[in-house]
């Protein structure tokens, strides 16, 4: 049975809402204990560009949607992602997290590097491949983090915000699998020339490069800062389980590729690790920021201001 996609796009206009329709200056900021501000800033700073990652990567994914419909769901999810980032950056000026200018934090190096690739390639990576790799980086970072999140922070203002976000995200993975089963049930053929185009070298280098370190290493972090590995687990799992309830996704190359790396990923006792990703992380870190040019000019777009939508 098809998917209603027209339905969903209905469901994400219907539940559209804004900075605006949060009260900021709600009690609860002084929940945040300078010990907790410490340990939660870098950890909110990776969360505010991990969605900018998600931004970037719909935004590719609205250029090569299958149908106008999906390309307008993708198109919202865009902004949602964009929105989600500024209200994280919003909660971290309330918690006294900014600088006195209130500028954005820098990105660590890996989402540095995910960002430019996107940028640089995005644009003509093959669709299965990108409408692959989104609902992982959604399930396993997204998923994990923000459950670390709202485990560690009681501010009622905090939990307002992620209950929308949460709502969001749910609807983006349900449009993710379900547009992996729109491109599953297409023919073989079809299937078969995109995963051939997966395989360009910028392709590979890129998963290698930059989003092999980038979740290793975001992992590594979250679960040092005390989230459970049984947590980061389910999370993770989530990408397989949704996947494979599909009848058509399994014919997807690429999903068995990035959940056999999923498997991989909560397994820190595997060879993945020692081999590939923790030397991945140490060589990405090595790398000179002045190396990857000046940020973005979308990035600018970055606003704790709670203006309306």
């Amino acid at each position: 049975m098809a998917y209603d996609f027209e339905a969903l796009l209905q469901t994400v206009k219907d539940k559209q809402w804004s900075l605006a329709d949060i009260d900021w200056d709600a009690p609860g900021a002084e929940t945040m204990t300078g010990e907790l501000r410490a340990k939660m800033r870098p950890f909110m700073a990776d969360l505010v560009w991990i969605e900018h990652v998600g931004a970037r990567g719909f935004a590719s994914l609205a250029k090569k949607a299958p149908t106008p419909v999906i390309q307008e769901i993708y198109r919202y999810f865009h902004a949602e992602e964009q929105k989600h980032a500024n209200a994280e950056l919003a909660l971290m000026k309330r918690w006294g997290m900014l600088d006195e200018d209130s500028s954005m934090p820098e990105p660590n190096i890996n989402v540095k590097l995910a960002i430019k690739v996107l940028d640089d390639h995005g644009d003509s990576m093959p669709l299965t491949a990108l409408a692959t790799l989104i609902p992982l980086l959604e399930c396993a970072l997204d998923g994990a983090l923000v459950k670390f999140l709202l485990d560690e922070v009681s501010d009622p203002v905090c939990h307002q915000v992620f209950r929308h976000i949460n709502s969001d995200e749910s609807r983006h993975i349900t449009a993710d699998f379900e547009v992996l089963e729109l491109i599953g049930a297409g023919s073989t053929h079809k299937l078969l020339t995109e995963s051939i185009g997966s395989l360009r070298p910028q392709v590979v280098l890129g998963l290698i490069v930059v989003f092999v370190p980038l979740i290793n290493k975001m992992r590594d972090n979250i679960v040092a800062m005390g989230l459970p590995e049984k947590k980061l687990y389910n999370a993770v799992k989530r990408f397989s389980t949704i996947g494979g309830r599909g009848e058509f996704t399994k014919r997807i190359p690429a999903y068995h590729v990035l959940k056999a790396q999923a498997a991989m990923i909560v397994d820190r006792s595997h060879v993945y690790h020692r081999l590939l990703a923790d030397p991945m992380v140490k060589v990405t870190r090595l790398i000179p920021a002045r190396l990857l040019g000046k940020p973005q000019s979308w990035t600018e777009e970055i606003t704790h201001e709670p203006v309306a939508s």
